[in-house]
């Protein structure tokens, strides 16, 4: 059995929101214009659990820029590696993750827009 899976071979939900985070993570530099934190998870929606092998597909969406946190949308996609039709794929997770503008102290840090 691969290390980030259940017994029955679906991929578990914290390994998926790690790398969610990791993508998000970038996103949120880049309309920071510098160093983030996430500060928060709000509202995590798992709509169907994905089996080892599977690609993942992450998309996310700035929904607003405030002082100095940044809250983005997200959409987890997923299909069977083998399966060539785009129409294939389905949405697994639905989640809305806040970040922090920090500077390089780690203190809080306000976005220029």
């Amino acid at each position: 059995m691969p290390t980030d899976t259940n017994s029955n071979g679906d991929i578990f939900g914290g390994w998926i929101m790690s790398q969610i985070d990791i993508c998000e993570d970038i996103l949120a530099q880049e309309n920071a214009r510098g160093r983030v934190v996430t500060v928060r998870v709000n509202g995590t929606t798992f709509y169907k659990p994905m089996n080892a092998g599977y690609v993942v597909y992450c998309y996310g969406k700035c929904t607003r820029i405030e002082n100095s946190s940044i809250p983005l949308k997200l959409e987890v996609w997923g299909k069977p590696v083998f399966e060539e039709l785009e129409n294939e794929r389905y949405c697994v997770i639905e989640a809305v993750f806040t970040y922090a503008s920090i500077n390089q102290e780690g203190k809080s840090r306000k976005i220029e827009r």
